[in-house]
């Protein structure tokens, strides 16, 4: 029976992504347009332009690029398909897309602002050929040849990060593959099917979870805090949750109490008498937690943890509908993050990405 039940996992959890929607919030979008320089230099003299000439003749400057953030999707020491926000040239407005894919390959221009621990993930010599955006939000991924020089094991973690990667634009529902403009069913070398485009209810990092009743089990995709050289980044792992008599919000704090599986490699931030006081509250996008004091990471502070707070804001706003997480402690009137900033407001998916959190 047992191995029977392992054979039904991949196929039920499939069915589980798909039904619980684990969808990203679009974050930008791919029209984002360029401001016109507004530091241009105006010269009334012509003597004025020869003088600059000849400086210049004499000395190189360094110029001026002004760069954007972009949050990209790269491999961690222990192989997860991990978010990594990196700060890219801005690029033409209609390019974002292009230049996002062009960072995600190995050897090419990502390599001089890599993180310590982190490497790129699309196989080395890879030339986005070109994309097409169609009407129903599939973006296809037109690439080179060489795209197809990848191990086996790497294949879902490939689709993962193209996936995941595109899926920030607002407009991109799901990607389809073109190597050199030929439509792609299933991919080039472990075949997995890709006739009907590739999602974000897909999953990503999927790990089938412990022992589980998958008839009353969600798929949910929760971020536990991983570390590398003192800083901590956030893995995103798309699991079933068990539901019981809980809501979906008070089975993914449970998973996150709970902490991960054994078998992961991720920490577990919370303490293990952390528990909610009251039932979540979903009003108009905001869901409001109420938590016990041993949320504290310092009592005697009234402070949580922004390991804490990136896990609850990150996993919860993966739910329809929930654009921000709103965390109080019965009790008490004001709670603190770590910086000594009050906790008044509900906090945003974007505001965590802001604040360095991924």
């Amino acid at each position: 029976m047992q191995k029977r039940l392992k054979w039904m996992i991949p196929g039920i959890l499939s069915v589980s992504m798909i039904l619980s929607g684990c969808m990203f919030k679009g974050e930008q979008s791919l029209e984002e347009m360029d401001v016109p320089p507004e530091n241009v230099e105006m010269v009334d003299d012509l003597d004025q332009i020869d003088s600059k000439m000849d400086s210049q003749d004499d000395q190189t400057a360094e110029p001026v690029t002004e760069t954007i953030d972009r949050t990209l999707y790269l491999l961690d020491q222990n192989g997860f398909v991990v978010p990594q926000t990196l700060s890219l040239p801005k690029p033409d407005s209609k390019e974002v897309a292009r230049q996002a894919l062009e960072y995600m390959v190995i050897g090419g221009p990502v390599s001089n602002i890599l993180p310590n621990g982190f490497q790129a993930v699309l196989p080395a010599g890879t030339q986005i050929n070109g994309l097409n955006l169609e009407e129903d939000g599939t973006l296809i991924v037109d690439v080179s040849e060489e795209f197809m020089n990848y191990r086996p094991e790497d294949e879902l973690k490939i689709l993962q990060a193209m996936t995941y990667t595109l899926t920030q634009f607002e407009t991109v529902e799901r990607i389809k593959l073109r190597i050199n403009g030929m439509d792609q069913e299933v991919m080039p070398v472990n075949g997995t099917p890709i006739s009907e485009g590739y999602s974000r209810a897909n999953g990503i990092n999927v790990f089938a979870g412990d022992a589980y009743d998958l008839l009353d089990s969600k798929a949910v995709t929760l971020y536990y805090p991983a570390q590398h050289d003192n800083q901590f980044y956030y893995v995103p792992v798309t699991m079933p949750v068990q539901l019981g008599n809980q809501d979906i919000y008070e089975a993914v704090v449970q998973a996150l109490v709970d902490g991960p599986s054994a078998e992961l490699p991720l920490l577990n931030v919370f303490r293990e008498d952390v528990q909610l006081a009251e039932e979540p509250d979903y009003k108009n996008g905001v869901l409001t937690l109420t938590f016990n004091e041993s949320i504290f990471s310092q009592p005697e502070n009234q402070m949580i943890s922004d390991e804490v707070m990136s896990s609850l804001v990150l996993s919860l706003t993966e739910q329809p509908g929930v654009e921000a997480v709103h965390v109080k402690v019965k009790n008490h009137e004001q709670v603190f993050q770590e910086g000594g900033e009050i906790l008044s407001e509900p906090v945003t998916r974007e505001e965590m990405q802001h604040s360095g959190s991924i």
